[in-house]
């Protein structure tokens, strides 16, 4: 019997394929706990219909990081971040991804998630610093922040 699994079932398949698998094993498990459904016609039309969809929703999120990755790369797009800073033009404790991602917010109203910047240590230096961000899977940016002394 073919069926199209609603879930994932370990060994047997993963979420929207196609597979033939044992009558009563359908019937008696994968039927009965709404783990797959029988693959008729209008089912494999809905999930080819729903596959689309997916891969149109996941084209824009592409088109977007993309474009947000350009705007970052822009020249003029500059994070200013003020700190007290001491001698030497070291600071007085650092400046952590949390802190870049509130400047983005505030001076560019772009809100990217402070997980998706990657910044190994915290910025404990006056000037400027660029610090890579993971815009998508397939998408990487680098944001330009400047510390300023207050």
């Amino acid at each position: 019997m073919k069926v199209i699994f609603l879930q994932d079932v370990k060994g047997k398949g993963k979420k929207g394929d196609i597979k033939e698998v044992p009558t009563g094993y359908a019937q008696n498990y994968l039927l009965k706990n709404n783990l797959a459904r029988e693959a008729n016609k209008s089912s494999i039309s809905e999930l080819s219909g729903q596959k689309k969809a997916q891969a149109k929703k996941a084209a824009e999120v592409l088109a977007e990081a993309k474009k947000l990755a350009d705007f970052l790369a822009k020249e003029e797009t500059v994070v200013e971040i003020k700190a007290k800073g001491g001698e030497d033009g070291r600071l007085f404790g650092s400046i952590p991804s949390k802190q870049i991602a509130e400047g983005l917010k505030r001076q560019y109203d772009l809100k990217i998630d402070k997980r998706k910047i990657e910044l190994e240590n915290p910025i404990r230096t006056l000037g400027y610093t660029k610090v890579p961000v993971k815009l998508h899977t397939d998408v990487e940016g680098i944001i330009k922040v400047h510390v300023v002394e207050e």
